[in-house]
């Protein structure tokens, strides 16, 4: 079972290559998931540790509130409890908190974790990606850097080396250039310009797609460096992806053929496997085979899965309580992917623990699921078991450009309408 701790697209990528530097193959990194369109910052939900960066006395907000940025933002992640803003010129900004070092920057100043403070990095970031105590990001030069902690069961496991964290960022390496990172509760996923899969972190459920389950237990009797060593994920046959997704327990893959392929926990069939074993390797997951268009969107939650289409049409998978699926009071689990309605064609979804977004194609934000943490922008703590346009005064003028969900708190990037 996943630890009971804080809750908390698809054309073939393209890397033109640059000068060789020390003989390493750089590449200028480019990936439909990596924003470009520069956005101002919205957050609701609990605050309570800074993770809204509206300052220490915000504990909540019900609906939609701006953060003050330096810079125009293109791409927003909620963490577990702390939130990182990726600007127009590639740099990174954080707050929330940072316990475990998921900042990636000095926080002894009172209240400094509360409102944004820049990561110093010497390179151009052109992707983000937040777990419950860890961030990573990704250069246009293909490579990763990350910050924080992975966590188990059982607490801290480190994060490049046994037992460490870092509060500031450290290089990942690997012998390929990286063109997108995702991540989930306690484990990152980089995907390679040769299309390749290399994961790190926690393998408890199974979520590395590398490990035997007898040893995911911190490694087994190889310790803890065989999961935080970064490693190829291998697939049955001559398998090539163009993407990469997280939930918070598992991962999902799409191959250059547009084969899904998926592994790590499925006890609420959020992967979309008939079983609820979990899946220590990854599976081809028929259950998406049948689409008469590419998958181009996942993400997703504890127990369920958001996916869309090129069509624009959302689906949902796995647990059903609170609503989260979206498909109507009493709908039950499923797992098969189950169209969604009540709203319009989507451009990208995002999943929290227990709650749903659908950013639509004209700029709205659709909410449903578990409304404890004020994070469904309702202004109510009702669970909602249909999507839900949110609403709000940031709103009125403002088109929602993408949205991210960690564990009590919810980001939005949106624009001005004028603008558009």
């Amino acid at each position: 079972m996943p630890p009971k701790r804080s809750l908390s697209k698809t054309p073939r990528k393209r890397a033109a290559p640059s000068d060789d530097e020390g003989g390493q193959k750089r590449v200028k990194v480019h990936h439909r998931s990596h924003g470009k369109e520069p956005g101002e910052v919205l957050v609701l939900g609990q605050g309570d540790v800074g993770q809204l960066g509206l300052g220490e006395n915000t504990m909540e907000r019900k609906k939609p509130a701006l953060v003050t940025l330096p810079e125009g933002v293109v791409q927003v992640a909620a963490g577990g409890m702390h939130t990182v803003c990726l600007s127009e010129t590639g740099s990174v900004f954080t707050f929330g908190c940072n316990d475990e070092g998921a900042l990636g920057r000095e926080t002894s100043e009172e209240g400094s974790e509360s409102v944004p403070g820049k990561v110093v990095l010497e390179h151009k970031v052109v992707q983000v990606s937040a777990g419950d105590s860890h961030t990573a990001a990704l250069t246009e030069d293909g490579a990763v850097y990350i910050w924080g902690s992975f966590r188990d069961n059982n607490g801290v496991i480190g994060l490049l080396e046994p037992m460490e964290k870092c509060s500031l960022p450290v290089h990942v390496r690997i012998q390929e250039p990286v063109v997108k990172i995702a991540s989930g509760n306690d484990h990152l996923v980089m995907m390679t310009v040769n299309g390749n899969l290399y994961t790190l972190g926690c393998g408890e459920q199974g979520q590395l797609g590398r490990v035997p389950e007898m040893f995911t237990e911190r490694g087994g009797r190889m310790g803890l460096s065989r999961l935080l060593t970064p490693q190829v994920v291998k697939f049955k046959g001559k398998v090539q992806l163009v993407d990469a997704f997280c939930g918070a327990y598992f991962t999902f893959a799409v191959s250059k053929e547009g084969h899904v392929y998926g592994f790590g926990l499925a006890n609420y069939h959020q992967l979309g496997t008939q079983s609820i074993k979990t899946c220590y390797f990854p599976v081809k997951l028929t259950c998406f085979k049948n689409s008469t268009t590419a998958w181009v969107d996942f993400s997703g939650g504890q127990h369920h899965t958001l996916c869309l289409n090129a069509e624009g049409q959302v689906y949902s998978l796995g647990r059903s309580e609170y609503g989260r699926l979206g498909l109507g009071q009493g709908a039950e689990e499923t797992d098969v992917p189950t169209a969604l309605t009540g709203m319009e064609l989507a451009s990208g979804v995002c999943c929290g623990a227990s709650v749903s977004f659908a950013v639509t194609r004209e700029g709205a934000v659709y909410a449903w699921g578990m409304g404890t943490n004020l994070q469904l922008g309702t202004g109510e703590e009702e669970d909602e078991w249909a999507p839900v346009k949110m609403t709000g005064k940031q709103l009125e003028s403002r088109m929602v450009l993408a949205a991210s969900s960690g564990g009590q708190h919810t980001v939005l990037l949106a624009k001005s309408k004028q603008e558009s």
